[in-house]
């Protein structure tokens, strides 16, 4: 039988290592907050292929990926170009922490969980990315969890490019659905994009969960319909 991965002492290993930011978490208690969606969603849905785009720690990332893992099956794709705050400034990265940087302590952060077999990391921006697609080889998206830049045209454009390799009833989370700070500094566009998605009733479903810096997860019904959001 596949064993259950979320033990009190893999809750207490993400709280200390991933660092959880803004997921509803509470460490005193061991609660991983959004955390527990993120791992319940992959068992459910049983994804083939994960994409994540963006993460402070790799909290996301972990518990996504400990569903994988607890499914037996799926790969995880994560991309963050390890853009650091106080390197490469406030005008690259909005709270960036320049974690991703070298390659072997990524791939030692994610084997400290057990899953640096499931987990592959390209250190590169989405732009950078979604053009080499289908040079990486890589499958269409089941799941995906985007949480990289929040300027509005960055979220528009991560989605759409998701939408483009995505199939009907792939699920996007969006990180950052709640945070007011951000709107004060003009960088709030998860929250205009969603309000743009939740007005498309034909091509998504969405449910918001505005707590903590909030989180959502989108249905997607349509794919196809990211012809016309360009």
């Amino acid at each position: 039988m596949q064993d259950f991965s979320l033990s009190n002492g893999m809750v207490g290993e993400i709280l200390r290592h991933a660092k959880p930011f803004g997921h509803n978490e509470n460490v005193r208690k061991l609660n991983l907050g959004f955390g527990f969606i993120y791992y319940g969603v992959v068992r459910a849905l049983r994804p083939k292929h994960t994409l994540v785009i963006g993460s402070g720690y790799g909290f996301s990332v972990v518990c996504l990926a400990l569903g994988l893992k607890d499914n037996g099956k799926g790969r995880l794709t994560f991309i963050d170009p390890a853009y650091s705050f106080l390197k490469d400034g406030p005008l690259a990265t909005i709270g960036g922490r320049g974690m991703w940087s070298d390659e072997d302590k990524v791939k030692n952060h994610f084997q400290r969980f057990h899953v640096g077999d499931i987990v592959t990391h390209y250190k590169m921006r989405s732009d950078e990315f979604f053009p080499s697609y289908q040079n990486l080889n890589l499958p269409s998206i089941d799941l995906a969890f985007i949480d990289g830049s929040h300027a509005y045209k960055d979220v528009k454009y991560d989605f759409i490019r998701v939408l483009e390799r995505a199939n009907k009833n792939t699920y996007i989370f969006l990180h950052d659905t709640n945070i007011y700070v951000r709107e004060l500094i003009r960088h709030a566009g998860v929250k205009k994009w969603l309000k743009f998605i939740k007005s498309r009733e034909e091509a998504f479903e969405v449910v918001n969960f505005p707590f903590s810096s909030g989180v959502a997860l989108v249905r997607v019904l349509n794919p196809d319909v990211w012809r016309e959001l360009h």
